[in-house]
């Protein structure tokens, strides 16, 4: 049986959009030019087909930067008797009309996943026929199952975790739980992705950079956060093998990547796990650098100048606000005294930062983005994102706005996050926060431009520019430079 899994393209108005392997899929702004995040479900759920003897095949048309055109091409040369694709909120129209496409043309079976609840009921399969699997969470299992069901010819209606849309009519069953051991996936194929593409290097850690987890879930559950919710179905957090991470560390670094970065739900939870892997990275003697994604509360000095000791470079750390009473809006159960004592402590240790704030929250005004942009430049990281707050269905988040009527646009297309805002608070409108996210990347620039006295290096500042937001950004703006004759290009 040949399966195909898929990220399927997705560009829209000149702009390249990420989906699988990021937290809430958006289309990228020039900052983000060389970002891309490596798809973990797909590589695993590719992997483990492999192993059971499935003759599967992964495509990464996002990565491998396919039009749809190209896309349907290379499913015509496979023919796959099963497509898989994983499908996001934004995306989800464009989705299902390039999956309708594939089912008239080739009659092939098509599964879809993803973080969107609303694909998961009767009324979504009976308007879309063409679908014929949705699977819930956690899909790599499900779809092993599924495939070996429909390669041995049996009914799939056991499978826990499936909708089935048959003839008839829509089985909805019950939901699968959660493996409590990660063990029982391999490491996930990187055989069939371009793994030199993927880049998330905060602080500037080398490339190539390779990507990792050593966790899958949070249980924090913040109201706005996607895969603990719809992923992980809740406050589910599960650790791997400490020996078999740096296994996988060391045999990504035998394969050329010059660094990792642990892009973990929340990496850093539990003292005794980060001591036990920075004992094990000791006695292997590396030195590779790396970076993860954390919580700035859950660091102390022990942790972090062990972790400097063995090779960290970099941490991203989410903040979301610089103002308590929204931080506890979004349930984040964050100390905001805490996390700035530590990440003053991490600067201090030499460890760079890249900071993540989203503006939207419950009680947002233009004093609290101003404190927040404020609480920024206090902090001076390294690198800064500014988002705005989506409301992806499915998410406590959306449906506290839903039930307060502050969404403004039920188009998902307009679900990005990115460049515009399809929410409102009791004193912002959309329009405000979107200029709220340019206030914020402005004043930002000009801190850091003034921070770091570019005037008197513009070569210090290309060289900056281009380390962070890539050869197309720096040399748009260059030209900018050159045409206005002062350094105000660096602006957003």
């Amino acid at each position: 049986m040949k399966i195909l899994l898929a990220n399927l393209p997705w560009r829209a108005n000149g702009r390249q959009g990420v989906r699988a392997g990021s937290r809430w899929p958006h289309l990228k702004i020039p900052e983000e030019e060389n970002y891309l995040p490596y798809p973990f479900f797909l590589g695993y759920a590719t992997s483990l087909l492999k192993k059971n003897k499935f003759n599967a095949r992964a495509i990464d048309a996002i990565a491998e930067e396919l039009t749809n055109k190209e896309f349907l091409q290379a499913v015509e040369s496979f023919k796959p008797d099963l497509l898989f694709a994983e499908i996001s909120t934004p995306t989800l129209n464009l989705d299902l009309g390039l999956l309708k496409e594939i089912k008239e043309t080739h009659g092939t079976k098509i599964a879809i996943a993803g973080p969107d609840m609303d694909i998961f009921n009767k009324e979504f399969m009976d308007e879309n026929k063409h679908i014929d699997f949705a699977i819930l969470g956690e899909y790599e299992t499900t779809l092993l199952e599924l495939a070996k069901g429909l390669d041995a010819k049996k009914d799939p209606k056991n499978i826990l975790g499936l909708v089935i849309n048959s003839k008839k009519n829509v089985i909805i069953n019950e939901k699968r739980p959660l493996s409590p051991s990660l063990e029982i996936y391999p490491w996930p194929d990187r055989e069939d992705f371009p793994i030199f593409k993927y880049h998330d290097c905060p602080g500037g850690i080398p490339a190539p950079s390779a990507q990792m987890i050593s966790s899958r879930g949070c249980p924090y559950l913040c109201t706005f956060c996607v895969w603990p919710q719809l992923v992980y179905n809740g406050r589910n957090y599960r650790t791997r093998d400490v020996k078999d991470v740096v296994d996988e560390m060391e045999h990504l670094v035998k394969k050329g990547f010059k660094s990792i970065y642990f892009d973990d739900d929340t990496f850093n939870i539990g003292k005794k796990r980060m001591l036990e892997l920075a004992k094990e990275l000791k006695s292997r003697g590396w030195k590779t650098p790396w970076a993860f994604m954390g919580r700035s509360d859950l660091v102390d000095e022990e942790i972090l100048t062990r972790f400097r000791d063995v090779g960290l470079k970099a941490v991203k750390y989410g903040v979301e606000s610089g103002v308590q009473e929204l931080v506890d809006n979004a349930e984040k159960n964050l100390n905001l005294k805490v996390a700035t004592r530590n990440m003053i402590l991490t600067r201090k240790l030499g460890i760079k930062m890249h900071l993540t704030f989203t503006l939207g929250l419950p009680g947002e005004t233009w004093d609290t983005v101003k404190r927040s942009v404020g609480y920024a430049m206090f902090i001076d990281p390294d690198s800064v994102q500014f988002s705005i707050m989506t409301p992806f269905p499915g998410t406590r988040f959306h449906k506290a706005m839903k039930d307060s009527d502050m969404i403004i646009s039920s188009n998902y297309a307009d679900y990005d996050g990115n460049t515009s805002s399809v929410i409102k608070t009791s004193s912002m409108s959309n329009e405000e926060l979107t200029k709220a996210q340019h206030y914020a990347y402005s004043r930002w620039h000009d801190f850091k431009f003034k921070k770091h006295k570019y005037a008197n290096s513009p070569v210090k500042l290309f060289r900056d520019c281009l380390r962070e937001n890539g050869i197309i950004y720096t040399i748009r703006h260059t030209f900018r430079y050159i045409q206005k004759k002062n350094y105000r290009w660096y602006k957003r």
